[in-house]
């Protein structure tokens, strides 16, 4: 009794080791999407664009405000030579002889201001065309979200179908496996050849191979999405279908088509490069400023120099640009021909995928009813056959084909159903709302 105590703690030490190792997690999509938008690089990416370029646009708004400089200097000067006239007149007035100044040192500070006034209303067209660009890459952001979103749903089908594909082969499997049994008992007594036993041996060992190829593709599955998620290793996902079916059947009929974040960003993007010809032209014309300023100035023994207010208008112009800028001008159309035709290939594309995404989520549900009769066909036709090869009026090889044609009618059942929901959301990130179909906030 000892010696079976002691064999068997070894074991339930390695079960509860396994189950310690695997960490079951149940998701619902909704969580898995909300999971993978906070962990994604992807995401915070999308995110991270998005603040860079609303940088951009404040450092740009920036140069509507006054420019404002102070600067100082003291220079020590060697063996200076100075010519003053103002010390001239004093020594021919005075009729004397004047030592020579001893000049050592130059102090000067100065503060100068700066206010663009007009420049071809390129400050403008420049925040313009940044805040463009920032209100594109903040629908960037979403479409980037909608599709880790339409990741999510895939890798949540492919597991689900996997493990659905799974669970059918291993009861087929059990019950090949009774056959064989079955076949040994009546081919030791001989109430059929053993070459019925090898043909059944044969499809247990087929249905062993398909069971080791699914779990396979259910582990790939399940470290892909947990990979996505950011889930440890060890994590084993388990599909809430039925919060999946809720969701679905509560969207069912409410939807309407949206507008796709990425062809409102490609607009957005256009509007940008048509402000890019703007700022082009802005070179055509002068630069216009008001200017002010405060010096100081002291130099030794010399001069004195202190509350010399300035204030006045700067003009500058670019006489080069009248030859040099159409190229710029050219090239800034040249770009804004390349967005507009961008958003065109875009807009034509999103009408392809919304229009296939509704065909094959309406072939999904066709599919779906067709796979419900043929279960029903396949399981008629299997009892039916096992009736005959029971009577000796069908063989083995009648038998096993009608058993795979039944396992292969419930496969399509299981895979259809998941097909459904694959295809529904895809539709919906067609319609660029698949996020909003699952309720998901979005910061």
């Amino acid at each position: 009794m000892k010696r079976t105590k002691l064999l068997l703690a070894p074991l339930l030490l390695l079960a509860l080791t396994q189950s310690w190792a695997q960490d079951k997690k149940l998701l619902t999509l909704k969580e898995a999407i909300e999971i993978a938008l906070s962990n994604s690089e992807a995401a915070a990416l999308a995110k991270t664009k998005v603040t860079s370029s609303q940088l951009e646009l404040e450092t740009i708004k920036n140069n509507q405000y006054p420019s404002l400089k102070a600067s100082g200097q003291y220079l020590r000067l060697s063996s200076a030579h100075v010519d003053s006239n103002i010390q001239s007149n004093s020594s021919s007035g005075s009729g004397s002889n004047t030592a020579p100044l001893k000049i050592d040192q130059l102090v000067l500070g100065q503060v100068n201001a700066t206010m663009p006034v007009f420049n071809g209303f390129k400050l403008k067209n420049s925040i313009e065309a940044s805040r463009n660009m920032y209100e594109a890459e903040t629908f960037s952001e979403k479409h980037s979200k909608e599709e880790i979103g339409l990741e999510v749903v895939s890798l949540f089908s492919a597991l689900y179908k996997a493990e659905q594909l799974t669970d059918l082969i291993a009861d087929n499997l059990k019950t090949a496996e009774q056959r064989v049994k079955d076949f040994k008992a009546m081919e030791e007594n001989g109430l059929i050849a053993r070459n019925d036993l090898l043909k059944a041996q044969l499809q247990q060992s087929n249905i062993q191979l398909s069971l080791d190829n699914a779990k396979k593709n259910v582990a790939v599955a399940n470290y892909r999405l947990t990979t996505l998620l950011k889930l440890p290793e060890t994590t084993s996902v388990e599909i809430d279908i039925e919060a999946i079916k809720k969701d679905m059947q509560n969207n069912l009929g409410t939807s309407k088509t949206g507008e796709r974040n990425d062809l409102k960003a490609m607009e957005l993007r256009k509007a940008a490069a048509e402000s890019s010809i703007k700022i082009a032209k802005s070179n055509y014309y002068p630069s216009l400023s008001l200017t002010g300023g405060y010096i100081a100035f002291d130099l030794n023994n010399v001069l004195t120099v202190t509350n010399a207010m300035n204030v006045g208008v700067g003009v500058s112009y670019d006489l080069s640009n009248i030859f040099k800028n159409g190229k710029q001008v050219k090239f800034a159309e040249s770009k804004a021909k390349e967005t507009e035709i961008q958003m065109a290939l875009l807009s034509d594309q999103i009408k392809e995928e919304a229009f296939l995404a509704n065909e094959n989520y309406s072939l999904s549900l066709k599919q779906s009813s067709v796979y419900e009769k043929a279960v029903e066909q396949a399981a008629e036709n299997y009892r039916i056959v096992k009736d005959k090869y029971d009577n000796n009026l069908a063989d083995t090889n009648d038998l096993l084909e009608a058993d795979n044609q039944q396992l292969q009618a419930k496969i399509n059942q299981a895979l259809s159903k998941a097909d459904i929901a694959q295809k529904y959301y895809e539709l919906q990130f067609a319609n660029g709302k698949l996020i909003n179909s699952l309720n998901i906030t979005q910061n």
